[in-house]
Formats: C-alpha cells, structure tokens, sequence
C-alpha cells in the first residue's frame, strides 16, 4: 500500500464479491453515486487511499450514472484515476478532460500474421532493429512524412479512413477499428496552433513511456471458436503496436483543463479538485473541448496506421513476402483515453451517456451495431497490453459488461512505481540482460526507457486479466508472449 495501512483501506470498502469493492456514499459527503473498484484481494494490496479518494471525487460530478469505476489496472492519474470509467447523462451530466486523460486515444492494435514462432525467433535482434529504425520513436521524435496544414485537418476529422486512402494502410483496417478509426463530430477549428505545430511533425511515431512495437507469438488459446473468429491459432506470430496522440493529445488536453478550469464557477459546479475541471456536456466550452478531443483520437489512430503500414513493409522486405502473402490483417485497434457519446440501458431504460474511460478499454458485446460484421457473433476484441517481458491478453466482449462497466474493461497491467521511482530501482542496461536471457530482444532509445518500464514496476497483467475474465466483463480468449519490443 502507497499511502494509508491496508487496515485503513479495508475500513473504507465495502466487499461485494472476490473481485468488486464498493466505496459507500457515506465516505464523502459530496458523493453522488458509491464507487465501484474491480480488485482481486492479491491487487488489493496495490490500492492506495489516494486512488479511492480519486474515485470518490469523481462520484462527485454531476449527472454521473450508477457507480464511478475503477479497473483492476488502477493507480493514481490526474483527476480521475487511471483504470477510470464514469458514465455522465447527455443533458444533465458534464464532459471532463481528466476523465480522458493528456494522451489521448493511447490505444492498442493487433496484426496477426502467417509467420509461426520459429520463422522468426532466430532473426529477432535484425527484425527488431529493422522495427526500430523504420519507426521514429522517443521524446520528440518526428515522422519521416510531411503533412501539409490540409492533410493535417483531414487527418484530424477523418482518422483512420485518411491515412488508408493516403496509402498508409487497406480498407479493411479501417474496419476493424473501434468506431472505424474515427470519432464524428471534430472539429480542427478548435485545435490550438501550438497543438497543430506539436502534431503536424509526429505522425508516424511512438514515443515514449510505456508506447511499444513488439513482436510476439500466440502461447495459448482459451477460447478455440472465438479465436478462429479473430484469425489467431497457438504459435503464430502477431504484432502489438501501443502509442498514442503524441504531442497534440497532450497540448489539447491542456488547452481546455485551462479552459474547463475557468468556467466551473460559472456554472455553479463544486469541485471536490480542480483537476477534474469539466463543464455541463451541452455547454459550449465541453463541447469545443469534445471537439477537439476527438481530432487528438483520430490523430491517434492516423499515428497506429502509419505505424502498421511501415511495420509491414518491414516483415516483407525482411522475409520477401508481400502482407498479403503474411497474413498480416489487421485484428483490431482499441482506444483507451477517450470519452463518447453512446447509448446504454441504466434502471431499465436507454440512455445517451458520455462514458469516460481513463485508462480502460471498449468491450462491447457480441450483436453490438459498432462492431465489424466480422466479430458480431463473438464480441468486441479487446486487447489488453502486458509490461515489457510480460504476457499480453486478448480477451472479447459479453454482455454482462455492459451492464456491469458500461462495456469496459482494464486497459492493462497498471503501475505500481512511478517512473523516477522506477529508475532508482531498477538499471536498464540489467533490466535488458534479464530480458535476453529469456529470449526477449529489446531496443529502445536510452536505458533510462527500459528501467521506467521494468516489468517489477506493474502489476501483473494477468492478474488483473483474471479480474475482468471472472466478472465476465470481458472473457479471456489468447495469450500471447513477447519475442522482441522497441520502445521510445
């Protein structure tokens, strides 16, 4: 436990069952709603009093429906925690940037490919210094395109659809992203200038932190229908690509905390923190904010396209197979720090609810009229990013999760150590020998990278994939391993 004795923590919660946790509304006098925390009794002991205050400071929002939740990956954001998921009515509820996060739509793809393990282990360190070099990634990192200011605006109000029919991908990517690589209604106008100037150079990049390429292999399969419906078979190789809206994400989340923060007194909101800054959803200054949120996700899922498109030049040039030949489709692409306006039945009617998810990702359910005709009979794939060195999970999404999370699930393992924590802890340069000696070929941009995101600095990711998969929030389909990861 970070801050307060787990005494403590169990004096706050209420046990609902083995992996749900209730914060009464009695804990704090501003709370609307209770909080809901997914934890098995092992994460429990990762909870600290800090992200229970964040997730009772969240029940404090207006409009806010059912429960402020919070993921089995959770630990301390800014505003909401992360691992946050809030539902706000359309009318009557509020649209809040620390619900959603400063990377906005940090998000998740899976490629699938015909390769098996052995085709590619022996070649791992060319292959992921190939990886590496086509993929410009680090702090600062810039593209090896050239956008115009047009191409940029395009890019911002069309996602995903842009970048293919800018060659950057096929049709059917665009299909098989959640909401088809775009969120409708953005707007460029209300980008800021110097979010365009932080955008317009990196698209096509991975960053840093916890963003990744890696390259890894199906280990198990836990569900053989659903996963043939999802093209994946025990040993295949896939391709895991992690990043987000870079610089323009960050820059619009902090252009309209300033914004959000200035008007709350107008509209008479209490806020138990000025960092869960908001404004009523219809009001002008959330909906600019909405706006532009959602030009930051469709740049997010430009950036994973770009990303997918010069990851397979690089498998067929270095294996002489074209993608097709490879097999390399597209599985799916989930965002995890967005907000959106969906529609969900809360106390037996349906609603229009803006659903934040701060750190957790869609799991819609099989029939669901977003998904891909592809997967209606099985469930949303949902796709849940291991630490580096750790498993990777692919899961699908029930029916119960809609009534359980607004159709959400954990976005991945969840730190339990800061990053500077981190790198007094543990030295990058013995974090990659470890990781070698187990078969694990990492390249990143300094060492300092691989001991912020040691594998010892998160939780375990499955552990907190057990969470969801035993609350049938999400059911567990594959598990796949590492084989080789660049990073930022």
């Amino acid at each position: 436990m970070q801050e307060g004795t787990e005494i403590e923590i169990l004096d706050i919660l209420t046990k609902i069952n083995d992996n749900t946790w209730e914060v009464p509304k009695s804990y704090k006098p501003f709370m609307r709603v209770p909080g809901r925390i997914f934890v098995s009794e092992t994460l429990l002991h990762d909870l600290d009093k800090g992200t229970i205050n964040q997730v009772a400071n969240v029940a404090s929002l207006p409009g806010i429906q059912k429960y402020s939740m919070a993921m089995p990956d959770v630990h301390l954001g800014y505003g909401f925690p992360i691992g946050g998921v809030a539902a706000f009515d359309k009318e009557e509820g509020v649209i809040s940037p620390g619900g959603v996060g400063f990377d906005i739509n940090c998000g998740v793809r899976l490629i699938r490919t015909n390769l098996h393990k052995e085709d590619v282990r022996p070649h791992m360190k060319e292959l992921v210094g190939e990886l590496f070099r086509a993929v410009p990634s680090g702090v600062g990192s810039k593209s090896r395109i050239r956008v115009s200011d047009s191409e940029l605006d395009d890019a911002f109000t069309h996602g995903s659809r842009w970048a293919v029919e800018s060659g950057y991908g096929v049709k059917a990517d665009v299909e098989h992203c959640e909401g088809r690589g775009c969120i409708e209604g953005a707007d460029p106008s209300k980008v800021s200038e110097k979010a365009r100037s932080r955008g317009k150079p990196q698209i096509g990049t991975l960053g840093s932190g916890n963003h990744f390429l890696e390259v890894q292999y199906v280990d198990e399969i836990y569900d053989s229908k659903v996963a043939s419906s999802f093209g994946l078979e025990e040993g295949q190789v896939t391709v895991m690509i992690h990043c987000g809206s870079r610089g323009a994400g960050h820059q619009i989340c902090s252009d309209y905390l300033r914004v959000l923060l200035q008007v709350v007194k107008k509209y008479g909101i209490d806020l138990p923190s000025k960092q869960l800054a908001c404004a009523p959803a219809q009001s002008p200054e959330a909906q600019d904010y909405f706006k532009a949120m959602a030009c930051a996700a469709n740049y997010a899922w430009v950036n994973r396209q770009v990303i997918t498109h010069w990851t397979r030049e690089v498998f067929e040039r270095f294996f002489g197979r074209d993608m097709d030949d490879l097999g390399m489709d597209l599985v799916y692409d989930v965002a995890h720090n967005v907000a959106k306006l969906e529609e969900h039945i809360i106390d037996g009617m349906k609603k229009e609810v803006y659903v934040h998810r701060k750190g957790a990702t869609r799991a819609f359910p099989p029939g669901h009229h977003d998904l891909p005709d592809a997967y209606k009979a099985v469930g949303q794939p949902v796709l849940i990013p291991g630490s580096m060195g750790t498993p990777s999970y692919v899961l699908h999404g029930t029916e119960a999760g809609m009534g359980v999370a607004f159709g959400s699930a954990c976005h991945g393992a969840g730190r339990v150590m800061s990053r500077g924590h981190a790198k007094h802890e543990f030295f990058g340069k013995k974090v990659k020998e470890n990781l070698e000696a187990r078969g694990i070929t990492v390249k990143a941009t300094r060492p300092s990278v691989i001991a912020e995101e040691a594998p010892g600095a998160y939780k375990s990711s499955s552990e907190v994939v057990d969470v969801v998969h035993n609350l049938e929030i999400a059911k567990k389909v594959a598990r796949v391993l590492p084989m080789g990861v660049a990073k930022g």
